[in-house]
């Protein structure tokens, strides 16, 4: 039951990880979503879940965090690294897209939410703000739940050579997100659209540790900021093959042009 590549009624596959980085890659399905998860880093490299806007159902959060028990408890990183500090257990997959169907289906897709194979670790500040990761995903969320529309969102942090180590594991200090919806029937002339997301938590992160910059690597974007970008560059700056979401990125080649573009709020985001 995990993520469904043709659940918009168009292809909408996940990201694929290069052969150069496939040994380390472990495809772990869920209700609703799955993780591709990096053994080596022990977070993952791309999620991708489905959204139901029609069906989503609400349910008491919970907060019971677990191991998944089909791959070793050292690929995942436990308890251990968000203890006695300042980082929360950021849902990768968000909590409640995936919860949706039946109560029994979107019981157990709560449940599957609350594994370290889907958490990273996030400064408290940005993983609450709604001004930052929060804000973003409520307003991708609330769009699926207002539009009774599907949609199919893929989120992982970027796992950069640069990030600080911390604990046995390395700090990611950026995250994205793509969101992809279907605009009608292929045979109706309509196909998939996607929009991209990029936003750094590197000023909030404090492990005790100075990052050195990455030759080639794009600036600090700056604290409780986020920018929508071409999904090309999220492409290249993850190393995931995505074709199908590259050709379908709605946001202008004049925008595109100039760089990544600020959002302050949801009415800025280009669709």
């Amino acid at each position: 039951m995990g993520f469904d590549a043709r659940f918009l009624g168009v292809a909408a596959p996940m990201p694929r990880v290069d052969e150069a980085d496939a040994a380390a890659a472990v495809e772990l399905d869920y209700v609703h979503f799955t993780v591709v998860l990096d053994s080596v880093r022990r977070f993952a490299r791309v999620t991708g879940v489905n959204v139901d806007g029609a069906l989503l159902v609400e349910l008491e959060r919970g907060d019971r965090w677990q191991f998944d028990e089909r791959i070793p408890a050292d690929w995942q990183a436990g308890p251990l690294v968000y203890a006695d500090n300042d980082l929360d257990r950021g849902h990768l997959v968000r909590r409640r897209d995936p919860v949706w169907g039946s109560p029994e289906v979107a019981a157990r897709a709560n449940g599957d939410t609350f594994r370290y194979t889907n958490a990273a670790p996030q400064a408290s500040g940005f993983n609450q703000s709604t001004e930052l990761w929060l804000g973003l995903e409520d307003h991708v969320l609330e769009h699926a739940r207002v539009h009774r529309q599907r949609l199919s969102v893929f989120t992982a942090p970027v796992l950069g050579a640069g990030d600080p180590p911390y604990r046995g594991i390395r700090v990611p200090l950026r995250f994205w997100k793509i969101a992809a919806w279907s605009t009608g029937a292929d045979s109706d002339g309509g196909g998939l659209a996607a929009i991209g997301f990029v936003v750094d938590q590197a000023p909030l992160v404090d492990t005790g540790a100075v990052r050195e910059p990455v030759p080639g690597e794009a600036p600090p974007l700056g604290p409780f900021r986020t920018f929508q970008v071409p999904i090309a560059d999220i492409a290249a700056l993850t190393r995931l093959a995505m074709p199908e979401l590259v050709a379908a990125d709605r946001l202008p080649a004049t925008v595109t042009a100039v760089g990544w573009r600020l959002v302050e709020q949801p009415g800025e985001i280009l669709l």
